[in-house]
């Protein structure tokens, strides 16, 4: 970096990622970033719902965060969808589960149950 104008533009390539990361909207995923959520593979778990939400226009509606331990840590990654009917937990998550996710409950409001820690 050698100039403001760089600096400037790296937080506004950034700006929708940080965001996302921070609002409190109509839904709150929370995904669980402790130790041990971390070496489950929780990074792209996360990287998989900042981008996805993004990319569906999401924004507005949805926010996306990080939690330290949730305490389920033989189910990790572990991701909660708060919204006002309550929470939904989503456990051993991969990347390409988030996508299924984001598509059908966070986009169309069905849960997706076969993910969720009330199926295990």
């Amino acid at each position: 970096m050698k100039s403001l104008a760089e600096l400037q533009a790296i937080r506004d390539k950034m700006k929708d990622k940080v965001v996302l990361r921070e609002g409190v909207d109509e839904r709150r995923v929370v995904v669980g970033m402790a130790t041990c959520g971390i070496s489950a593979g929780a990074r792209p778990v996360l990287n998989a719902f900042v981008e996805g939400v993004n990319a569906e226009g999401l924004a507005s509606k949805v926010s996306v965060t990080q939690t330290g331990c949730i305490g389920l840590c033989q189910y990790e990654p572990i991701v909660e969808v708060y919204e006002a009917g309550g929470k939904t937990t989503y456990v051993k998550m991969t990347a390409e589960k988030a996508k299924k996710v984001i598509d059908e409950h966070l986009k169309n409001g069905k849960v997706v149950s076969e993910y969720t820690l009330a199926d295990k």
